[in-house]
C-alpha cells in the first residue's frame, strides 16, 4: 500500500533539503528521497554540493592554503616552519570527515523538522487520485503518493564526446576530490570553477598543472577587468592557463593521459599528465526519473521546463536548482526551494535572480552581483564605475594579501548599484554586503556613507563606493 504525503521532494541536494524542511515548517507531511550513499552504503544527503562538490572542495582548498602559507608565508611573520610536509591520505580522511558532518546534519534537520526520509532513487509510476505515486527503490522498495511533488534531482558533470569518466586518469568534480597522491603533471580542460579551485589545490601541493581553456577569453562571465586581474594572480602563482584552444584525440595509458590539442595560434602541440581533470560544465540530471510516465516536459539540454514559479507543465509537479533554467549553483536552489515550499501553502515566495551572488573560492577569491561592465555597455546603460584596491587598505596589508580590488558599478543617473565586481581576499564574504544593497535598491552614495569598521576588509567596499564620485580617501 502506497504511504500518504502532502509533498514528495526527489533530491536531497541543497535544493531538495532545504524546499522539504520549509515546507514541513509550513504544516505540511513531507518525504524527501536521496540516494546518495556513504562508503558504507548508509544515506549521505546533501546532494553534489556536500558530497562531491561546495562543501569537500572548500576543505581541500583550506588545507592547501595552510600548507601553501606555512611553506612560503610563515617566514614573513617570524615563524620558522621548516620541512613542512603535506600527508595527502589525511587531508583527504579530513576532506570525508567534513562531508560526514555535513550529511549528519541534514539527517538530523529532517529528523527535527518531522520530514520522513526515504533512501533510495526515486522515480514516478503514475498518476494516481491522490497526485502522483513514486517509487523508491532502495534497501526497501517503497511505494509514495502526494499531490505536491518537487524535484530537485541536480546535475552531472558534462564529460567530453569520446572520453567517458574513468574517475582514475580521467576525472570528474567527483575523482578530483578523491586523487590519493600529488599528481607531477595535472591537466585541467575547461577555466571554471571546478578547473581553477582543483587546479589551486594541486597546484599548492606541488603539482604542475596546466589548464587549456577553448573560449578565448579567461573567465568570461566575470566583469573584464576582474578577470585580467585574477589571471595575472594565477599566472604569477604558476597556474599555467591556455586560451583558445581547440581539443583533440585523448589517449589514456596505464601512467597517465596525453592530450593533443590545437593552441589560439593553430600550432599542433601535445599534452601528457599524470591525471587529467575535465570541468566542461554541467548537464541536468534526470536520468531514471521516468518522465515519460506522467509526460513532464524536458527542454532541449534535458533540463525540466518550469515557468518564472518553478512549475512545470504538470498540475502540482515543481522543479528547483540545477535541473532547470538558471545558474547551477547551490544558493540559488535554496532560494527557489524555499520559494516553492511557500508557493504550495500559498504564499508568495520569490528569488531574484538579479541579485544571486557567485564565488570562486581560489586565492584570489572571486566574487560578483549584478551586472559586469561589459554587460551594462551591451545593454546601452549609462553608468559609473568605481574601484578600490586592497593594496591601499590596512587590513589587507595586515593580512599580507593586498591582491585585487573592489569594483562598483552604478547608474550614471540615479546611482542605483548595478554590479559589485571582487577579486581578493575573503571575497566570498565581502559580497554579501553588495547582495543585500542591490536588493534593497541602495545608491553608491548609501555605501559611501554607511561606517564600516577599521581596520576591515569591507572598507574597500565602501572606498568604491566612495570612487563612484571620485572621492576616495585613501587611494
Amino acid at each position: 500500500m502506497s504511504k500518504q504525503f502532502d509533498v514528495i521532494v526527489i533530491g536531497g541536494g541543497p535544493g531538495g533539503y532545504i524546499a522539504a524542511i520549509r515546507a514541513a515548517q509550513l504544516g505540511f507531511n513531507v518525504a524527501c528521497i536521496d540516494e546518495w550513499k556513504n562508503e558504507k552504503g548508509g544515506p549521505a544527503p546533501g546532494g553534489t554540493c556536500t558530497n562531491v562538490g561546495c562543501i569537500p572542495s572548500k576543505a581541500l582548498l583550506q588545507s592547501s592554503e595552510h600548507f601553501e602559507h606555512a611553506n612560503k608565508h610563515f617566514a614573513e611573520h617570524g615563524i620558522t616552519a621548516s620541512d613542512v610536509k603535506m600527508d595527502v591520505a589525511k587531508m583527504i580522511a579530513r576532506k570525508d570527515t567534513v562531508v560526514k558532518q555535513n550529511n549528519d546534519g541534514i539527517l538530523y534537520l529532517f529528523k527535527k523538522n518531522k520530514v520522513s526520509f526515504f533512501h533510495g532513487r526515486g522515480s514516478f509510476v503514475k498518476a494516481a487520485e491522490g497526485g502522483y505515486e513514486i517509487k523508491v527503490a532502495g534497501a526497501a522498495e517503497e511505494s509514495l503518493t502526494a499531490k505536491q511533488i518537487i524535484i530537485a534531482t541536480g546535475s552531472n558533470a558534462r564529460a567530453l564526446p569520446g572520453t567517458p569518466f574513468d574517475e582514475e586518469f580521467v576525472l570528474s568534480n567527483d575523482g578530483a576530490l578523491r586523487v590519493g597522491a600529488v599528481p607531477k603533471k595535472l591537466g585541467l580542460i575547461g577555466s571554471g570553477v571546478i578547473g581553477l579551485e582543483m587546479g589551486s589545490v594541486w597546484r599548492r601541493l606541488g603539482a604542475e598543472v596546466t589548464i587549456l581553456e577553448g573560449l578565448p577569453t579567461f573567465l568570461g562571465a566575470v566583469d573584464e577587468q576582474i578577470a585580467k586581474e585574477a589571471k595575472k594572480a594565477f599566472d604569477k602563482q604558476g597556474l599555467k592557463i591556455e586560451l583558445g584552444v581547440k581539443v583533440g584525440e585523448i589517449k589514456t595509458g596505464k601512467k597517465g593521459v596525453s592530450i593533443a590539442y590545437t593552441n589560439a595560434k593553430g600550432e599542433a602541440l601535445s599534452l601528457d599528465v599524470d591525471k587529467l581533470i575535465v570541468s566542461i560544465g554541467r548537464v541536468p540530471n534526470t536520468i531514471g526519473l521516468n518522465v515519460e510516465a506522467v509526460g513532464l516536459a524536458l527542454d532541449e539540454r534535458g533540463a525540466i521546463v518550469v515557468d518564472a514559479d518553478c512549475k512545470t507543465n504538470l498540475p502540482g509537479v515543481w522543479a528547483v536548482g540545477d535541473v532547470v533554467r538558471g545558474p547551477m549553483l547551490a544558493h540559488k536552489a535554496e532560494e527557489e526551494g524555499v520559494a516553492v515550499a511557500e508557493r504550495i501553502a500559498g504564499q508568495h515566495g520569490h528569488v531574484n535572480f538579479n541579485t544571486v551572488p557567485w564565488v570562486i573560492y581560489t586565492s584570489p577569491e572571486i566574487a560578483w552581483v549584478g551586472r559586469t561592465e561589459q554587460q551594462l555597455k551591451a545593454d546601452g546603460v549609462k553608468y559609473k564605475a568605481g574601484t578600490f584596491p586592497f593594496l591601499a587598505n590596512g587590513r589587507a596589508r595586515a593580512l599580507g594579501d593586498t591582491t585585487g580590488m573592489v569594483k562598483m558599478l552604478a547608474d550614471a543617473e540615479t546611482d542605483e548599484i548595478l554590479g559589485v565586481h571582487i577579486v581578493g581576499p575573503q571575497a566570498s564574504e565581502l559580497i554579501s554586503e553588495a547582495v543585500v544593497a542591490m536588493e534593497f535598491k541602495a545608491s553608491s552614495e548609501d555605501i559611501a556613507r554607511i561606517c564600516h569598521a577599521h581596520p576591515s576588509l569591507s572598507e574597500a567596499t565602501k572606498e568604491a563606493a566612495l570612487a563612484v564620485d571620485k572621492r576616495t580617501l585613501n587611494f
